[in-house]
């Protein structure tokens, strides 16, 4: 099927905005001018060419991308001084926390040698199209557009790349045409090296959230990380305490097994927002596995998440004031 033949199946209305519409391999991908319109005219639109180019012969899939005005994008960095720490788990949850709240967000996932966020969000397989020389973000089923290493190599295959070919990379993700995303949150590799330097040399971040778990070890790591931030005058927007706390599925009995309140009395003692903690529950793991976010549901870990979201929000607005 050409392009011809998917765009004489749009009604009028709805095809004036398409700016281009390809198909392969079963997959037809859409990019669409949303320029003007609302929140929910957008999600109309993008229903309307799913339902209706997903019911032609041999169309398994349909993917929108919704391009509008240049809209002014901040970049939020997600990062700590080492790795294990649940950098990946809270940028994708913090993404889904800051959608809900009507933010239109998107996630870079910046840990070249190690990208996670396919599988965060059951993207594991697909592939970003590319719109001239620009790749398209994957949509994800909680209304977050992501691009990642992990959607561009194979699965499971090393990546053995130097130093500059990392921050090459690290730019095409950001670059990429990400519409109407105003927030891009980028989830960064472990340590000081040199993604770090090319996204606060290159892509000068709105702030940066910092990630811990509350033991001395890492709240160390964390401070070189904060350093970093501070010499390439980023702003530091608050800490986050993650794995705080375990309680026992078959006793009920709370533990500290990485200890309790050092990320907090720690972003006291540098005069910066304490965002909130995360507690260690086996449910975050086992929804991060299945590309399931609790950020997009209900109870305890989901609001954890949107307090955080919160958090960032206001301490934005007060840097941008």
């Amino acid at each position: 099927m050409d392009e011809k033949q998917l765009y004489d199946a749009l009604p009028a209305p709805i095809a004036g905005p398409v700016r281009s519409i390809k198909a392969r391999d079963g997959t037809v991908t859409v990019v669409a001018d949303a320029s003007g319109l609302d929140a929910a005219a957008r999600q109309g639109l993008e229903a309307a060419y799913k339902d209706i180019l997903g019911q032609l012969d041999g169309v398994a899939e349909v993917r929108v991308a919704m391009m509008a005005d240049k809209v002014a994008r901040r970049i939020v960095a997600v990062g700590s001084g080492k790795g294990g720490v649940g950098k990946s788990t809270l940028t994708a949850n913090l993404a889904v926390a800051l959608a809900r709240m009507g933010q239109k967000v998107g996630v870079v996932d910046a840990d070249i040698y190690g990208p996670s966020q396919p599988k965060m969000f059951a993207q594991e397989g697909q592939r970003p199209e590319a719109e001239g020389n620009k790749l398209l973000p994957v949509p994800s089923a909680h209304g977050v557009p992501v691009l990642s290493m992990g959607h561009i190599v194979e699965p499971e295959k090393a990546i053995a790349w130097r130093g500059p070919m990392a921050g090459n990379a690290l730019g095409q993700l950001i670059d990429a045409e990400w519409g109407d995303v105003e927030l891009l949150l980028v989830d960064l590799p472990p340590g000081t090296g040199d993604v770090q330097l090319s996204m606060i040399q290159q892509h000068k971040p709105a702030g940066a959230v910092i990630v811990s778990t509350p033991q001395d070890l890492a709240l160390i790591d964390a401070k070189r990380a904060m350093q970093l931030f501070e010499m390439g005058k980023v702003p530091l927007l608050g800490m986050v305490e993650n794995m705080a706390g375990y309680v026992c599925p078959h006793c009920g009995e709370v533990s500290d097994p990485f200890g309790q309140g050092g990320v907090e009395q720690a972003a006291q003692a540098m005069g910066l927002p304490f965002l909130g903690r995360i507690p260690l529950a086996l449910e975050i793991r086992e929804a991060g596995d299945a590309g399931t976010p609790p950020a997009a549901g209900d109870g305890p870990q989901a609001e954890a998440f949107a307090a955080i979201a919160r958090g960032v929000l206001a301490a934005l607005e007060q840097r941008a004031g």
